[in-house]
C-alpha cells in the first residue's frame, strides 16, 4: 500500500493511496468557506464524542452542540465539561432540527438508535458515526435514514485512548489522526463532502474507503492489536502465575498491553462485528507464531533472527513514515 500522505490543512488534508484499495480521492476547493452547522448532536458524549464536541466549539464550527446521555448524572458531567451547550436525556429534544448528528456509542446500539431517532429527524439532516467497524453500520442505518430524509455517511476517525469517559475528552484528539470515511454509490455527494470537510476541520485527514475494504484492512491494524493485548495481559496477569509475575511486567509489558485498558463492551462489539475478518487475522497471526515456536523447538537461529529482523525492519519503515498521531 502506498504511504499516505497529507496534513491537516484542508485541500493537503486529502489523502491518495493506491487505486487498487478500491479508494476515491476527493479535492476540495481551498475557497471554499468551512461548513457551519447549526445544531450539531452527538448520541453519546464520552471520549470521542466529548472531544468532537470540545473541537467544534472551540473553532466555532457549530452554533449549538447537544449531548444525548441516557444516565441524570452525565447531564451535569458533560455540560461541565464544555463539551456541550448542554445536554439531556431526551432522545427527541437532542435530535429535533439538528443538521448533523454523530453516533458516538458502541456499535452494537447504533442501529436500534438510528430507528429510534427516526421521527425527529430533519429532512437533509446528516447522520454519521464514529464506530470501529463500518460494514454492519453502514447496512444497519444507510437505507435507514434515507427513508427517514436524511443522509447517512459511515466515518471512522483513527484516534482514541483506553481511556474512556467525557472526562478524557481532548479538543485536540483528532489533530493529525486519519480518519475514513466509507461512503458508498447510494450516498449523497453534498453530504459526503460536509462529513469529509467536519473531519478536516478538527484536525484530521481524510481519506476515503469502501465499507468492506476498511474492516479488512482495520481487521489487522486494530482489532487484532486489541485482542493479542488482551490476550498477553489474561496469561500473564492470571491469578494462576506466581505473585512476582506483575513485579517483573516493566514497560514493554506496559506498551504492549496499554490498548488492553480499553472499554470492553466497545471492544466485544468490536469483534462481534468484524468477526469473520478479525478470525482470519488470528488465523495469520496464529500461522505467524507457529512458525517462532517451530525455529525456537528446532534452535533454528538464521529463521529466527531473519523473523525478528524483518519485524525490525518493517516497524521502522512503517514508523519513519507514519503520519498519523493517534494513539489507537
Amino acid at each position: 500500500m502506498d504511504r499516505i500522505r497529507g496534513d491537516s490543512g484542508g485541500a493537503r488534508g486529502r489523502v491518495a493511496l493506491a487505486s487498487n484499495l478500491q479508494l476515491e480521492t476527493c479535492k476540495l476547493n481551498p475557497e471554499t468557506r468551512p461548513v457551519r452547522w447549526e445544531k450539531v448532536t452527538l448520541i453519546g458524549v464520552g471520549l470521542l464524542g466529548g472531544s468532537l464536541g470540545l473541537a467544534l466549539k472551540r473553532r466555532r464550527l457549530a452554533g449549538q452542540v447537544v449531548g444525548f446521555v441516557r444516565r441524570r448524572f452525565s447531564v451535569k458531567e458533560c455540560e461541565r465539561s464544555g463539551a456541550v451547550d448542554r445536554a439531556t436525556l431526551d432522545l427527541e429534544t437532542a435530535v429535533r432540527d439538528a443538521d448533523l448528528i454523530v453516533l458516538c456509542t458502541p456499535i452494537g446500539q447504533m442501529a436500534v438508535l438510528g430507528k429510534q431517532l427516526k421521527p425527529w429527524l430533519r429532512p437533509g439532516a446528516i447522520v454519521t458515526d464514529v464506530g470501529s467497524v463500518k460494514g454492519s453500520v453502514v447496512r444497519d442505518l444507510e437505507g435507514l435514514i434515507r427513508r427517514a430524509g436524511g443522509h447517512f455517511i459511515g466515518s471512522h476517525p483513527m484516534a482514541g485512548s483506553e481511556k474512556t469517559g467525557v472526562s478524557a475528552a481532548r479538543e485536540d484528539l483528532f489533530r493529525g489522526a486519519l480518519c475514513v470515511v466509507t461512503p458508498t454509490s447510494r450516498s449523497d455527494r453534498g453530504a459526503i463532502r460536509k462529513v469529509e470537510r467536519l473531519w478536516e476541520q478538527v484536525g484530521s485527514r481524510v481519506v476515503r474507503l469502501k465499507p468492506a475494504l476498511h474492516d479488512d484492512l482495520v481487521s489487522r491494524s486494530s482489532h487484532l492489536p486489541h485482542l493479542v493485548a488482551a490476550a498477553l495481559v489474561s496469561q500473564a496477569l492470571s491469578p494462576k502465575q506466581r505473585p512476582e509475575q506483575g513485579m517483573l511486567c516493566a514497560n514493554g509489558f506496559r506498551d504492549t498491553t496499554r490498548i488492553a485498558s480499553g472499554s470492553p463492551e466497545m471492544w466485544r462489539d468490536i469483534a462481534l462485528a468484524n468477526g469473520l475478518r478479525i478470525d482470519r487475522a488470528l488465523g495469520a497471526f496464529i500461522s505467524e507464531l507457529n512458525r517462532v515456536r517451530s525455529a525456537l523447538r528446532s534452535g533454528n537461529q538464521a529463521a529466527l533472527s531473519k523473523f525478528l529482523e524483518n519485524a525490525k525492519q518493517r516497524r521502522d519503515r512503517w514508523a519513519a513514515g507514519a503520519e498519523s498521531h493517534s494513539p489507537e
